[in-house]
């Protein structure tokens, strides 16, 4: 499967649009991830725990969309976009999409 954040892939030709694929995931914190942040956040500094949390969700949130893609018959993903919402306090989702395409 060829993924590209641009809206063509270089020397293929798209034949076929078959629609949006997208793949989500949606993530609470950890109350001991969370202790060790806040005291990260008094002494300031990258927090390793939510960075890693974060880079997982949005892996599974890009390998459902390239799932569904792939259910649609896609060989590759075009204008591939990741977003994070707060669904609530303490959780988050991450979204992945892109528009599912068929190449020449």
């Amino acid at each position: 499967m060829i993924i590209s954040t641009t809206d063509n892939i270089p020397h293929k030709e798209i034949s076929e649009i078959l629609g949006i694929a997208k793949g989500s995931t949606v993530r609470a914190r950890h109350l001991g991830r969370d202790i060790f942040a806040t005291l990260k956040n008094i002494v300031g500094g990258e927090i390793d725990e939510y960075t890693k949390l974060l880079a997982q969700s949005r892996e599974q949130a890009m390998e459902r969309m390239i799932l569904d893609a792939t259910k649609m018959g896609a060989d590759a993903l075009v204008n591939v976009r990741l977003t994070t919402s707060m669904v609530m306090e303490a959780t988050s989702e991450i979204l992945a999409y892109g528009t599912a395409v068929r190449l020449k």
